[in-house]
């Protein structure tokens, strides 16, 4: 009896995952390619917003703090990330992974501290 490779089960798995990615892609493009109506006219070119159409330029500058507002949001997202399995797990935890969330905490205050002194909070 001969012994398979061990990496057989690795190159199917890698092939099933490409092909769980891929197939839907493939099957979008057909079905767009039969099923979609093949000329655009004026109206499917229109610009569609809210019912109304557009007026005016759309390319308009936005002040570099509206960026940092949301990057400020994303970073205390991703805190409550981090401490949703922290609290699920806090009675099993020793003491050493509460003094390391304690660090944590502290350092995204003294991120937020920093940035309401710096007038990034300010929506003006």
């Amino acid at each position: 009896m001969t012994e398979s490779n061990p990496y057989l089960l690795i190159v199917v798995f890698l092939a099933a995952a490409a092909l769980f990615a891929v197939a839907p892609l493939i099957a979008a493009y057909f079905w767009a390619r039969w099923f979609s109506p093949g000329k655009p006219g004026p109206d499917k070119n229109a610009v569609y917003e809210c019912g109304l159409e557009s007026k005016g330029d759309a390319w308009m500058q936005f002040r570099s703090e509206y960026y940092l507002y949301g990057i400020i949001f994303l970073i205390f997202d991703v805190e409550t990330i981090f401490l949703l399995p922290f609290a699920v797990a806090f009675t099993g935890l020793p003491a050493g992974a509460f003094a390391a969330m304690l660090v944590f905490l502290l350092l995204l205050v003294e991120g937020l501290v920093w940035a309401w002194r710096k007038g990034v909070l300010t929506w003006i």
